[in-house]
Parts: C-alpha cells; sequence; structure tokens
C-alpha cells in the first residue's frame, strides 16, 4: 500500500455479516496486533505496510483470518488469484505431485513441465513459439531484456538500445529497475544505463490521446533528433507495459499500432510486460490483444498461476533460442509444482470460461465505478482499466494526488470487510478474482462507494 500504512490500534467497527463480508471483531484483531508485531521485528521494513490482517485461509474472492472475519477481495492479492482463491482444479493438481512425492526439479526434465509447455504453446497465439519459465515477474523483464540485445547484436546493432515509457514499472532488480520509469525507483543503483531510454506516455490529459499516431511519431522523430540516433543502428527493442500498472491506463489503440510498424520497418523487438495484464485480466486471455497487434515477446507472471511463484517469457524460436545453453536459467525454473499450477489455470482461463467472465462482468464493473465517478464526486476524476481491473484516480481541484484520500478509503473498506489496494500516490487500484459474482461484485463497489462518501465528508 502507498502512503503511511494501516493503524495497528484495535477499534470498534460495525459489525457485518453478509453472504460475502463478515466482521465480528476489532479491527485490527486484537490478538493479532502482538503477532503482526514479532513479524515486524523479524522481517524487513520494506515487507510491511500493507492491511493488519494475518490470513488463514481463502477461498475464490474471499479471505479469512483466524478469528471469524471474512473479507471480499478485490485485489487478488495484487493481481495474482485470476482463477480464484484456492481453485479446486489447481489444488487437486498440486496434491497429486505431493503425494509423488516431487518438489523440485531444477530444469531437469519432468512430465509436469512437458505437459504445461505444451498446452501453453498449443494456445497462444502462433507468433509465441516457445516459452521460458521462471519465478518472478522481474526475472521475465530482466530475460526479455537480455533477448532484445542479443537479438540486436545478432543483427549488428552497435548499440544496446532498449525504449521505455515514464512512470512505467518493470520489477526490483538491475535491469527491470533501469527500465522502470521513475527516478526515485533508481536512486539506490547510482547510475544509469546509457542505452535505456524513456518517451512520454501518452496520458488521456495530454495531445497524445487526441492524435495518438502523430503523438507516437512527433514523440519518436523528437527523441532521435536529440539524441542523435539511428533507430535501426541503435534500437534493440521496445518496452511496455500494456497498460500503466499504477493506475490502469491503457495506450491509445493507434499509438501502439504506429509503435509496432515503427519497430517492424526498423528491426526493433516489441515485448509486452504482461504482468498485471495477462490470463484473462482485462477480458482477452492477454492485454495486448486490445491493441490489435503482434508483440515479439511477452513477459507474464501474477496471474499465470493464480498462487505459486511462476513467470514466464514467450517468444519466437529465433529469439528465444539466442541465448545459449545454460546461459539464462534459474533455480526454480519449471518447478513442477507451478507447472501443474500454471497448466490448470490456463485450462479454467480459455475452458472454464473465466476470460469470459472478466469481458461480461468487466462491463458491468466499469458502468458502476464510472456513476460513482459521475455522481458529483470531484476529486474521483478518472476510472481507467478494461474487464476486471480498474483504477480509481483522486486528483483535488489543482491537480493534487490526493494521497491521504487513498489511504483512508482502503482503511474504512478494510473494516467493512472489502479488500482495496492503494496503488502509485493518487490511486485505488480494484482487482477481484475473475471467478467472482455479479451479486458479490455489485456489493464489493457499493462498499467502495460508502466508503469514498465517509471519508469526503470526513475531509
Amino acid at each position: 500500500m502507498a502512503g503511511s500504512g494501516f493503524s495497528h490500534v484495535p477499534i470498534n467497527v460495525t459489525n457485518i455479516d453478509t453472504k460475502y463480508r463478515r466482521i465480528k471483531t476489532l479491527i485490527p484483531v486484537p490478538e493479532s496486533v502482538p503477532l503482526l508485531k514479532k513479524m515486524y521485528t523479524l522481517e524487513s521494513r520494506a515487507m510491511h505496510g500493507q492491511f493488519p490482517i494475518i490470513w488463514d485461509s481463502a477461498y475464490g474472492f474471499q479471505v479469512c483470518d483466524p478469528y471469524g472475519n471474512m473479507w471480499l477481495d478485490f485485489t487478488s492479492t495484487i493481481f495474482v488469484a485470476n482463477a480464484g482463491h484456492g481453485n479446486k482444479k489447481i489444488v487437486n493438481s498440486l496434491k497429486k505431485v505431493l503425494n509423488k512425492p516431487l518438489l523440485h526439479t531444477y530444469t531437469y526434465a519432468s512430465l509436469e513441465r512437458i505437459d504445461y509447455l505444451d498446452y501453453l504453446i498449443k494456445n497462444t497465439p502462433k507468433q509465441f513459439e516457445k516459452a521460458f519459465l521462471l519465478s518472478a515477474g522481474t526475472e521475465a523483464t530482466e530475460a526479455a531484456l537480455k533477448l532484445m540485445r542479443l537479438n540486436g547484436k545478432k543483427h549488428g546493432k552497435r548499440k544496446g538500445g532498449v525504449i521505455c515509457f515514464e512512470r512505467a514499472f518493470h520489477g526490483r532488480t538491475l535491469g527491470a529497475q533501469m527500465m522502470t520509469g521513475s527516478d526515485s525507483d533508481k536512486e539506490w543503483i547510482g547510475y544509469t544505463d546509457p542505452n535505456i531510454y524513456h518517451l512520454p506516455y501518452p496520458y488521456p490529459w495530454t495531445d497524445g490521446v487526441n492524435k495518438p499516431k502523430q503523438f507516437f511519431l512527433d514523440t519518436i522523430n523528437d527523441f532521435f533528433n536529440k539524441k542523435g540516433l539511428d533507430p535501426d543502428r541503435d534500437i534493440c527493442g521496445f518496452m511496455l507495459e500494456t497498460f500503466q500498472g499504477w493506475g490502469a491506463v491503457f495506450f491509445p489503440v493507434e499509438f501502439v499500432k504506429a509503435l509496432v510498424e515503427f519497430a517492424n520497418k526498423n528491426n526493433i523487438l516489441v515485448a509486452f510486460d504482461e504482468m498485471q495484464a495477462g490470463f484473462g485480466r482485462t477480458g482477452e486471455l492477454f492485454g495486448y490483444m486490445h491493441y490489435e497487434v503482434e508483440p515479439d515477446l511477452l513477459c507474464l507472471g501474477k496471474g499465470a498461476s493464480s498462487g505459486l511463484p511462476l513467470s514466464l517469457v514467450l517468444g519466437s524460436a529465433k529469439v528465444m533460442d539466442l541465448p545459449g545453453i545454460v546461459s539464462m536459467s534459474s533455480t526454480h525454473s519449471a518447478n513442477p509444482l507451478c507447472c501443474v499450477a500454471g497448466h490448470e489455470n490456463l485450462k479454467e482461463m480459455l475452458e472454464g470460461g473465466l476470460i469470459d467472465n472478466s469481458k461480461k462482468l468487466g462491463k458491468l464493473f466499469h458502468q458502476l465505478l464510472n456513476n460513482i465517478k459521475d455522481n458529483n464526486m470531484e476529486v474521483l476524476k478518472y476510472v481507467f482499466g478494461k474487464g476486471l481491473i480498474a483504477a480509481l484516480v483522486f486528483i483535488d481541484r489543482d491537480g493534487n494526488p490526493l494521497n491521504r484520500l487513498c489511504d483512508k478509503i482502503c482503511e474504512k473498506a478494510m473494516q467493512r470487510g472489502l479488500l482495496v489496494v492503494h496503488t502509485g500516490i493518487e490511486s485505488i487500484k480494484l482487482a477481484p478474482p475473475l471467478c467472482i459474482t455479479e451479486e458479490a461484485l455489485i456489493e464489493g463497489v457499493t462498499v467502495l462507494e460508502d466508503c469514498i462518501k465517509e471519508s469526503l465528508l470526513e475531509d
């Protein structure tokens, strides 16, 4: 959570007992506070600042603590539980592997790995011929960076230039942070990669939204003129978040089409970072499909398994085979447990109707959220997103981000049995599991609206 975090002082809150929410104790639960404090003394501070809730179990779109409380989850644990918490098919597949038992294989072959890769490649777009299985999203974006530069070297590029975008986020390791578009995220490094560049993002409040193709052409031409670079000789790749993670802000379609056309003309690879957008979240299997383009590389994670540490890169054989044997590997790559979870997760998307549910309920979701925005709430400036991902952007009349207000809304929601997450500075992100029902979705949005109204009255 952005901001100062949540209070750890238990208070009386209204008791709640609905089909989807239950609050029967003080919040936070008094018995939980010393346990949380113990955790804080034993663990890096970087991990703190989250909900003062001890998770005990989670089912579908609900989360339970050990004390009888139950929350409606509109976070999917930061966009992970796409197929739902504790999805039965995923759990049963894990039990089969555990019962063998088979817990780890490094990069040695397993039937689980072979079956997953076969299903994955057969059921993703034709340009994705091979996969590279990893554990964390930042591993995937780092791998894509390496692949783009290896491809550039192969084709005689004189520089390993990679173009990214302002305010983008691509992970927490060195290369990923270099590609990230926030200077504050890179202060600890002490230097920047001279061949990683950042272009302005075509936000809806800029000229980029009115003439997106021209905005791209003007921006890219200005960039090359100022830098004295040649796209065909100096640039290996573009790295795009499918949408800006902090606020679920999508590119204009014509902007992306112009970018891909430019890249193709200059032998530049296009990689999409789909950590948040992938696996049905936006109402399509992959979020880039909204742009009607074919990227060269796809970086995936979070919702890839709906719970276990699995990430991957997809690409053509000619690009994916550029690294030499064992020159790109990860200790827990292709873990059999993660493979079966990824396999069943993808089946749930394609065969279990979850993508369709995301698309269908996504329309209702955004209609309800825009109704809140239009209901005389001047500080709720934008509602962004597609499918079952949305961001509410709170800005005052002078254009200042309302960070404290976002904190307050999130805390009130937690006290009422609803989990939402504050991202960036001015936005609250909403991303329920794709298995959510219409009834539960409406209840969650209603609770959120009440929390917004109360928070505004208190300010």
